[in-house]
């Protein structure tokens, strides 16, 4: 795997609007020296795990794979791996520390982690690298949710939902969603990327609405 360059001290540390590509101290200590890596290649014991959750690929680019343990309703363990940049790689590592930390999150906890809080503990990451928080932050929903399914407690389990903005192009919230994640923070560069609302003009506020929500979610602005 290359390494992505990297700076030499909190001066340059990266804005979440992509202005630099530099990356905080704190970066580069989680990505240099991950935490909770779960560095056994082989066959992992699911028996020592509650749950157990995956995204991504590896045929198209980042995958992650995470597993947790629980005790009295609270997170004790979380362990990963990665096939992922230094962005997922780093946002992972302090993700699996923040939800272990001070007697772990409870499972309701940790399904409210957003990657921005992340974000937030690693000092920001570069615009274009946002989506990569997002990695194992999907991956804890869907352990937790795994833990729910496995201990007979579904209706805890949190179920993402897509609705349609735009008939005409059949583009979801999820569709805007990821183009948000992937940098596209304006109407017109959500249009360019989706072609969303260009025919039907009715759905812009909506359009917009969302990505209000998402870049404030992600981005802090």
């Amino acid at each position: 795997m290359s390494l992505p360059i990297m700076g030499n001290s909190q001066s340059d540390v990266s804005n979440q609007s992509g202005k630099s590509w530099m990356y905080s101290d704190k970066v580069k200590e989680h990505f240099f020296h991950p935490k909770n890596l779960l560095e056994n290649t082989g066959e992992v014991d699911e028996s020592q795990f509650d749950g157990y959750g995956q995204v991504g690929s590896p045929a198209c680019g980042d995958m992650m794979k995470l597993w947790i343990k629980v005790k009295g309703d609270r997170v004790v363990d979380c362990k990963w791996q990665t096939f992922g940049c230094a962005s997922a790689i780093a946002s992972t590592s302090m993700m699996s520390e923040m939800v272990i930390e001070n007697k772990g999150m409870t499972t309701e906890e940790a399904l409210q982690m957003t990657p921005k809080m992340i974000m937030d503990r690693l000092g920001g990451l570069p615009g274009r690298k946002v989506h990569c928080s997002v990695l194992g932050d999907k991956a804890l929903t869907k352990a937790v949710n795994d833990f729910y399914r496995k201990s007979g407690q579904i209706d805890r389990m949190k179920v993402e939902k897509s609705r349609v903005i735009d008939p005409d192009t059949n583009v979801t919230e999820e569709d805007i969603h990821e183009a948000v994640l992937e940098g596209a923070l304006t109407l017109e560069k959500v249009q360019e990327q989706l072609k969303v609302g260009i025919g039907n003009k009715e759905v812009i506020p909506v359009i917009e609405e969302l990505i209000e929500k998402y870049v404030t979610k992600y981005y802090g602005e």
